[in-house]
């Protein structure tokens, strides 16, 4: 297994771990539990797929409310994303209920984008997957921007948030300006140029000496180790008191790899061990977008999963990614929903699940 640390560089000189490090390492045979526990080996198809063809599906984000479950996930269309609400009462059949973050024309920075990702939800594996108040306030970080286009121009990460429970579709009152952007002074080589998906948990122990955990991806323009670093994602890390102001943890990403995207992180805790899952894609050694898993004890110093791929190609509809996963435990059946692309790049939402529970019919239309 491989350690990343805060101090780590790039292209895992694991030379410079410390005997310290090393001790907060999550052992090979957790590492292995952990992924005895959420493999999910039977592909179930896509749930949710585009009504239109021009229309592209990113990144699920699922929590209950009773004896409900929605998702909020992303539609890109051209101009930029928007974010959607859907719901189902079985994880498998979803209907869509409509959007909770829409463009606008009356704020400036975050006019064309805004990428929407549920905040402060309950991190326990099998646990209730309920969002939590702060404050009396249901919480969502996102990133936003003011281009048109795929991912085009400025994208920083922005704050909304609700009195009413997410699960009602409504927009969200977002602060006027972004909390974390490119331009920041605290900006590092890796994060100098856009922001992408954050994912916050709540900690009330203070691992990291602050409440609020923020884990987002990011690109820099900055070149390390002589390698130029324009088009990489790494996850790092930002904290804060208040859910309002954040400031960055340390100087480098806390997941990484020498090359391609190590993004979309998403945290939940098994047993003693906290657990990121996130996905690759252009890496070295792994063909397309797929889904692995880091492991912690501490929030900062995280233990790598080098085995076999949690999620990867391996169908028609996600031949060319299986890639940004959400992760959940039901009634001893793990689910994990990721955004499927096929060669076309059609996008829509499948899910995979730890026991064989048939195929679903859902399938994209060519034409």
């Amino acid at each position: 297994m491989k350690i990343i640390t805060l101090i780590g560089l790039l292209g895992f000189t694991m030379a410079t771990v410390t005997a310290q490090e090393q001790r907060k390492a999550v052992s090979a045979a957790q590492m292995q539990q952990i992924y005895d526990e959420v493999k999910t080996p039977h592909k179930y198809g896509l749930v949710i797929v585009p009504k239109d063809d021009g229309l592209k599906m990113d990144c699920p984000t699922v929590f209950r409310k009773g004896n409900s479950w929605y998702m909020t996930y992303l539609i890109y269309g051209g101009r930029g994303y928007e974010t959607w609400l859907a719901k189902s009462k079985n994880l498998l059949k979803w209907e869509t209920m409509g959007r909770i973050m829409s463009f606008s024309d009356t704020t400036k920075w975050d006019a064309n984008q805004k990428a929407g990702y549920n905040a402060l939800q309950d991190t326990k594996w099998g646990g209730s997957y309920q969002l939590k108040t702060y404050k009396d306030k249901y919480w969502m970080s996102y990133f936003g921007g003011a281009s048109t286009g795929y991912e085009a121009g400025d994208l920083s990460i922005g704050i909304a948030h609700t009195k009413k429970h997410p699960s009602i579709v409504q927009e969200w009152e977002r602060l006027k300006q972004p909390v974390l952007t490119a331009k920041d002074d605290d900006v590092s080589w890796w994060d100098n140029r856009k922001l992408f998906k954050s994912s916050i948990i709540r900690d009330k122990k203070k691992l990291t000496g602050h409440e609020f955990v923020m884990y987002y991806n990011a690109n820099g323009d900055s070149a390390k180790n002589n390698l130029k670093t324009r088009w990489f994602e790494r996850i790092g890390m930002a904290v804060s008191d208040d859910m309002t102001t954040w400031k960055r943890l340390g100087t480098e990403p806390v997941v990484h790899h020498p090359v391609g995207i190590t993004g979309d992180a998403v945290i939940q805790k098994i047993g003693d061990a906290w657990v990121m899952f996130y996905f690759g894609a252009f890496w070295q050694d792994r063909k397309g977008g797929f889904n692995r898993f880091a492991a912690s004890h501490d929030l900062i110093n995280w233990t790598d999963w080098t085995g076999d791929n949690l999620i990867e190609p391996s169908e028609k509809y996600d031949e060319l990614y299986a890639h940004k996963s959400f992760v959940l435990k039901h009634k001893g059946v793990v689910y994990h929903f990721y955004c499927g692309v096929n060669k076309k790049d059609q996008r829509g939402i499948a899910v995979a699940t730890s026991k064989d529970l048939g195929k679903s019919e859902l399938q994209f239309i060519a034409k």
